[in-house]
């Protein structure tokens, strides 16, 4: 089972689209899947326009109520996948954006590998039109913010949403923090906390260069160069010392 897992705050435009989408690539390449999307206080029509994708698809609206972010959103996708599979060795856990940057498109790219045995696939963002000037300069700045700190060897951008967890290494991770949160920190930087929180147990990592599209997405960025910088330096700090290497085959 593949566990499409999307955080959502304020997405009504593109959301509804993105899981048909998602459906029409699992036609064409046929595999079981099951969506979930994380309402994260959503104030637009958002729920609205998931509501009748519940009728039709094989989709689980979790809603968070009040605005947590997105750390708080991957903590109750996680968790709930964690819950929900039958066979953690064979199920996988994929994380998306719900804003059309990350194309549906693609997935069978993730899952390829790791049905060839990777336990963590990550998509490098490689070059792409019409990135965000915001989006640009966070990305010439994060990896020397983080350099001092925190090191991933084998990884070149460990910075993207779009990954593919398997899911006994989420429920190791689970089991490591308990109660505590599975992620502290937000933006750019609460991907790199779960990567880095993976990578100890992963007995193989893949990446892949899966451009993203911007100039689809009908909303502006939501990166803040400066906020995102702080929030990277700020977990850095915290784990400070840790060089962590991608094992491959």
């Amino acid at each position: 089972m593949l566990y499409i897992c999307i955080p959502a705050y304020n997405e009504a435009p593109t959301i509804g689209v993105l899981l048909w989408r998602i459906r029409k690539v699992f036609q064409e390449y046929s595999r079981e899947y099951e969506l979930l999307v994380y309402d994260d206080g959503s104030t637009d029509a958002t729920l609205e326009t998931l509501a009748p994708y519940t009728e039709v698809l094989p989709l689980t609206v979790i809603p968070g109520g009040a605005h947590k972010g997105y750390a708080a959103a991957l903590d109750a996708l996680a968790r709930t996948v964690a819950a929900r599979t039958r066979y953690p060795r064979r199920d996988a856990m994929v994380v998306m954006q719900g804003d059309f940057t990350d194309q549906p498109e693609h997935l069978p790219e993730l899952v390829k590998r790791f049905e060839g045995g990777a336990d963590v696939v990550v998509a490098e963002r490689g070059q792409a039109d019409g990135t965000p000037v915001a989006v640009r300069r966070l990305r010439r700045v994060a990896p020397w913010v983080l350099k001092p700190f925190v090191a991933v060897q084998g990884v070149a951008d460990p910075f993207g949403a779009f990954r593919l967890y398997r899911i006994s290494l989420v429920r190791e991770m689970l089991k490591a923090v308990g109660d505590a949160p599975l992620v502290t920190t937000d933006g750019w930087a609460a991907n790199v906390e779960l990567l880095v929180r993976a990578l100890p147990a992963a007995r193989r990592v893949d990446t892949v260069t899966l451009p993203p599209r911007y100039d689809v997405r009908p909303r502006e960025s939501r990166v803040r160069p400066f906020a995102d910088a702080m929030s990277l330096y700020r977990f850095g700090r915290a784990a400070r010392a840790r060089r962590l290497t991608a094992p491959t085959q």
